[in-house]
């Protein structure tokens, strides 16, 4: 039986996809769980209008993210914070202190998506990377400077 799969699942496919299962499988478990479609020309008509809208909104999304890296790239975000003798800091700069900073420049972005490549313990001008999209990837310029 052709079924039109709504969610991914392991072993079977990726959401969208139509694949072969025995009735009783559809009938017993896919069905009931909303994870599957009976792959009727209904069905498939609608799955092309969901798939038409959702390259849409992926479209959109890849689009925003790289007008985000352009005004990301073009900054230079500043970091004062208290140091020691040979211009170390009193700790180090973090993920969570840079997505802060971005949030004061109103950009809101998840620490989780900030990559720092080398340890940020003295003063002076670092390269951080934002993931913004799995296709996009922004270079951000982080000057730490001594507070006075």
């Amino acid at each position: 039986m052709e079924v039109i799969l709504l969610e991914n699942i392991p072993k079977l496919g990726k959401a969208g996809t139509i694949t072969q299962v025995s009735e009783g499988y559809f009938r017993n478990y896919l069905k009931p769980k909303k994870l599957a479609l009976e792959a009727t020309e209904k069905n498939k008509q609608l799955l092309e209008r969901r798939r038409l809208r959702l390259q849409r909104v992926a479209l959109k999304e890849l689009q925003d993210a790289e007008l985000l890296a352009q005004r990301i790239e073009s900054m230079t975000l500043v970091a004062r914070l208290k140091a020691g003798e040979d211009d170390r800091l009193f700790g180090s700069v973090t993920a969570g202190d840079i997505s802060e900073l971005l949030k004061k420049e109103g950009i809101e972005i998840d620490k989780k998506r900030i990559e720092i490549t080398e340890s940020l313990n003295k003063l002076g001008l670092y390269t951080v990377y934002l993931h913004l999209h799995p296709e996009v990837k922004a270079k951000l310029k982080l000057l730490i400077e001594k507070e006075q």
